[in-house]
């Protein structure tokens, strides 16, 4: 029972940290103004998820459960459970920026076409529409 207890407790920390993750990939790719993926940013968000998965489970195995922690199988484990979460949740931010990007550039760096969706999604709620009235008339 502790042990499911312990790998349940790993699997959302797993899924926090993809997510945590491929956020901070995703802006870093934006900030440096890559056009495709970087293997660099994919390999440090493995890293940074099995350290931070790794310390998580041996710390519910060892102090909460005190159940006897092995050094040698757990990492494989975490790693096959780290792989498919991280595929699936690379899959699904790739989705989201492909539907909600802001516009479509060309070579040149010039804005082709604004996206219908993204500006559907980014509309503010009809209280902040005359938020600044006052100040605009004077």
């Amino acid at each position: 029972m502790y042990t499911v207890l312990s790998y349940v407790f790993t699997f959302f920390v797993i899924v926090i940290t993809v997510l945590i993750t491929l956020f901070f990939k995703n802006e870093l790719e934006r900030m440096f103004q890559k056009k495709k993926d970087a293997l660099p940013f994919h390999i440090c968000n493995l890293l940074i998820t099995f350290m931070v998965s790794f310390a998580a489970h041996a710390v519910m195995t060892i102090y909460v459960t005190g159940d006897e922690f092995n050094w040698i199988v757990q990492p494989v484990i975490l790693l096959f459970i780290i792989f498919p979460v991280y595929l699936i949740g690379h899959l699904a931010f790739e989705k989201y920026n492909v539907v909600y990007h802001k516009y479509i550039t060309a070579e040149n760096g010039k804005v082709i076409i604004l996206n219908d969706k993204y500006l559907k999604k980014k509309k503010w709620p009809s209280k902040f529409r005359n938020y600044n009235a006052i100040s605009k008339e004077k």
